[in-house]
């Protein structure tokens, strides 16, 4: 396996204090985060509802950092431009909601987005196999999405390593980012399978101290 990128830390808002949600933005920026994520939810898709593409807006002068946008929405196709207008930097779709995904993909590229692709656990990896030369990020959910706090699934390990597998051959330049369950248990047990990025919502925002929590989970994910 090729030398993977020092992992990048993208903290999730969904678990940050939506009553200061600026400030905990800029809070987590301050103290080391490369991304954020935002994790936007519509209770149809997933068994939750979040925010829309107005948080988006309100947050985008609270940091020049990556918006890495999930969307858990169906259908999606309608919103995209509303999210990227919002200022996403990142746009992710689900494979296993969107019928005609090579679309989409190619849609958030022509709007000047980098385009990433999210895949649900019970989703072989094969299933974006002729994606990869849309997507600038892999997204897999480690957990089942909908909820913040759930436990790691050890079952997408060997997805993400032949994830990595994948993204390698094709020689392009994509990020494997991990969402869920990831601490510093965990965090090695993704880096390790080639993940180079991590989500984290409770193990940073349920932490008193933001630094060190992004500190020791990166250090945790490069001594994998």
């Amino acid at each position: 396996m090729p030398q993977l990128k020092t992992p990048l830390i993208a903290p999730s808002i969904l678990s940050a204090d939506f009553a200061r949600m600026g400030e905990e933005v800029e809070a987590v920026v301050r103290d080391g985060a490369d991304w954020l994520h935002l994790d936007v939810m519509d209770g149809h898709f997933v068994p939750n509802m979040t925010f829309g593409p107005g948080m988006i807006a309100a947050l985008r002068n609270r940091t020049d950092k990556p918006f890495d946008v999930h969307l858990m929405i169906e259908p999606a196709d309608a919103f995209i431009d509303a999210f990227a207008k919002a200022g996403a930097d990142h746009i992710h779709v689900h494979v296993e909601n969107n019928p005609h995904v090579h679309r989409t993909l190619q849609h958030i590229r022509a709007l000047g987005k980098k385009p990433g692709i999210a895949i649900c656990p019970g989703t072989p990896p094969e299933t974006i196999e002729y994606l990869l030369d849309l997507v600038d990020v892999i997204l897999v959910m480690t957990v089942n999405p909908g909820f913040g706090g759930q436990k790691f699934l050890d079952s997408q390990v060997p997805k993400i390593r032949r994830l990595r597998e994948m993204a390698d051959a094709s020689g392009r330049d994509i990020r494997i980012g991990v969402d869920g369950g990831i601490d510093l248990a965990t965090a090695p047990l993704a880096t390790g399978a080639g993940a180079d990025m991590m989500v984290a919502g409770t193990s940073i925002y349920g932490q008193d101290d933001y630094a060190a929590a992004i500190t020791s989970l990166r250090q945790a994910g490069s001594l994998s």
